[in-house]
């Protein structure tokens, strides 16, 4: 095999990473819109993008198997309605890009309680118990401290810290 320069090979592992990333992301999309990953799972290649962790979303974070603890978009958890005790998949390519799934989620309930703003911070008190919600969630739904909320909890919220907001009422 002739020499090929060093420059073409990086060149072309470039390329490779964009592809798969690009791969990856049009994967996120499909299954978005088809709503079903079986349908998905023959074109998937998740296992080439990277390394790939699993954890539990602890109300902000993802608390991995490795014992790190990885940020979680607040715009993601929001939207995707993650509460405390979720399993995370986190894949992070070779680009160094974070993707989030939610794989495992906990049996849930719904509450309605007072959104309360606290020492900057905003909380649910519902059931005689204060949870935290994402501040991504209360300006998306255009909440207001003393507004009625609905949030979502763990079945067994004994020790649950946060919530995830449902709908402003």
């Amino acid at each position: 095999m002739a020499d090929v320069p060093e420059k073409q090979v990086k060149r072309l592992r470039t390329l490779i990473q964009e592809a798969e990333t690009s791969l990856a992301a049009a994967t996120e999309l499909l299954v978005s819109i088809v709503g079903d990953d079986a349908k998905v799972a023959p074109v998937a290649r998740e296992d080439t993008l990277g390394k790939v962790i699993e954890g539990v979303f602890d109300g902000q974070n993802m608390v991995g198997s490795d014992g790190k603890t990885y940020p979680v978009p607040a715009n993601y958890a929001s939207k995707s309605k993650l509460v405390q005790g979720d399993i995370l998949k986190l894949t992070i390519a070779d680009d160094g890009a974070f993707l989030y799934k939610q794989i495992g989620p906990v049996p849930r309930k719904q509450i309605v309680g007072a959104l309360i703003l606290e020492n900057g911070h905003y909380f649910v008190d519902a059931n005689s118990k204060k949870f935290r919600v994402l501040l991504a969630s209360v300006t998306y739904f255009k909440a207001k401290p003393g507004d009625q909320v609905s949030v979502n909890v763990p079945e067994d919220d004994s020790n649950a810290e946060w919530a995830a907001l449902e709908a402003a009422l």
